[in-house]
């Protein structure tokens, strides 16, 4: 009788316990039979002061992997954001407008109303056969060699995830990797968190002076670029034709990254997205075609860029067999296979695209003779706003400075740290045009260099022009 009225008085005394957390607010499981057995072992030692512990504390054991940290900000999803709200024609983000040729999307209806069950399914993981062989066939003819399409390409979820594979599988903690300012936001994020170190150098304009600047004007500082090679150089990393500059590296710049790269044994992972997007004079050339450049180099191309259709989201790399199967870990571990009917759809549109080069039914090689109108458009609205922007020899962006606005605008009202991010947030809401800040893309030392620039896409409909300049001839024509 007397173990009983004691187990009563223990159990009254746990029941106790969990009201009073309970009303603290505490959220608390309930018991088991095990616990409160135990808790009957030592009634005389329980409490019935709430716990101490913090629910907060005990969640940063689930924060985000520090190594992650880098990729935390993006100004893409900042800009969406923005341009949600504020509703402005929007010349920042980098796609299209306007239908692609109907040809590339009637691939994917076909392949999708087919009675081919293969096209519903998984396939090769490391790329589609039909597409491999489409891309080596295509790249094999432009490098003048040979490539082995199961072994020396890989089909990636865009651009983005070729460059990710290329850097995780390549740098190891402690290593260095090259890059050139301005830069695509995401290479400092990929090298950080594959715990290498990214180490800076700046284009810088040779000819600050002249009337009417182009992207061929800045230009890299051999002596300078030389310095940054060591022992701990892993891989350069070059993209041409250039975003946002629009520069094209020319023969004899990408022969001075080559010998270098050559001399201290350091691989190149050349981006080359807008290889089609190249305006005459301007010539692209491939590094990987350099004499003994094969041998270090990933190229790394976009079918979203190539075929104007950003939303099919499809990339690749080719490279030698023992570079690109680094790659290939990284991928299969990560992804494993891309969308099959997109697969499809694109190695479809490359072999209508192989049948046709140097003939005017040739997309790749009109499509820069469609945008240098457009491009040329566009910077002449900005000049007689009062802009001044940057000739590019490729891409479809367009980099221009707006500082002679400066001082005839309060910007006060925003509040970042970077005057270009103040000025084209205050653009989006106050005169309804959306352009990028250009300090985006350099790092956090060198952003000084970019805050006077901002960044515009003209790869859009003429009506999407007129409306930029009717936008911006209002608002300046105010101004000046």
């Amino acid at each position: 009788m007397f173990q009983s009225f004691r187990w009563c008085r223990a159990f009254i005394s746990v029941v106790h316990r969990l009201s009073t957390i309970a009303a603290a607010g505490h959220c608390y499981a309930r018991p088991s039979v095990r616990s409160i057995r135990t808790d009957t072992r030592s009634a005389t030692n329980i409490s019935s002061t709430p716990s101490s512990s913090d629910p907060q504390n005990e969640m940063d054991k689930f924060k985000l992997a520090s190594r992650y940290k880098y990729g935390e900000y993006s100004i893409w999803i900042e800009i969406s954001k923005l341009t949600a709200i504020t509703k402005p024609l929007n010349l920042g983000q980098g796609f299209p407008d306007y239908e692609p040729p109907s040809r590339f999307p009637q691939f994917l209806a076909e392949v999708a109303s087919e009675n081919n069950l293969n096209f519903h399914q998984y396939t090769r993981g490391l790329g589609h056969v039909r597409l491999v062989n489409a891309i080596s066939k295509l790249y094999s003819n432009l490098i003048n060699r040979e490539i082995d399409a199961l072994n020396e390409v890989l089909v990636t979820v865009g651009a983005y995830e070729a460059l990710y594979c290329a850097i995780q599988s390549n740098i190891e903690v402690g290593d260095e990797a090259i890059v050139i300012e301005p830069y695509f936001d995401c290479y400092e994020p990929m090298i950080r968190i594959a715990g290498g170190t990214p180490r800076f150098i700046p284009l810088r304009n040779t000819k600050p002076n002249a009337e009417v600047s182009h992207s061929s004007d800045w230009k890299l500082d051999p002596e300078e670029l030389a310095s940054l090679f060591n022992a701990k150089t892993k891989l350069i990393i070059i993209n041409t034709p250039h975003n946002p500059l629009g520069k094209v590296f020319d023969y004899e710049e990408l022969n001075m990254i080559a010998d270098l790269a050559k001399k201290h044994n350091v691989l190149v992972i050349s981006d080359e997205v807008y290889e089609w997007l190249v305006y005459e004079p301007a010539k692209h050339t491939r590094i990987a075609s350099l004499p003994d450049m094969w041998e270090r180099t990933i190229t790394i191309g976009s079918a979203g860029k190539s075929f104007s259709m950003t939303g099919w989201k499809l990339g690749w790399a080719y490279g030698p067999s023992y570079l690109i199967k680094n790659l290939c870990v990284v991928h299969q571990t990560a992804i494993y296979t891309c969308a099959t009917p997109v697969q499809e759809a694109v190695a479809r549109a490359f072999e209508h695209e192989i049948s046709v080069l140097n003939t005017p039914e040739s997309y790749f090689q009109n499509l820069s003779k469609e945008l240098k109108p457009k491009m040329l458009y566009l910077s002449n609205v900005l000049q007689e706003s009062g802009f001044v922007p940057i000739i590019p020899d490729g891409g479809y962006f367009l980099v221009s400075k707006w500082t002679k606005f400066e001082n005839k605008i309060d910007l006060s009202a925003e509040t970042d740290k970077y005057k270009d991010f103040r000025f084209t947030k205050w653009l989006s809401k106050n005169v309804k045009l959306q352009s990028i800040p250009y300090s985006i893309f350099y790092s956090e030392e060198s952003k000084v260099l970019a805050e006077d620039f901002m960044r515009l896409c003209f790869f859009k409909k003429d009506e999407t022009l007129k409306e930029a300049e009717k936008i911006l001839s209002t608002w300046t024509s105010k101004l000046l």
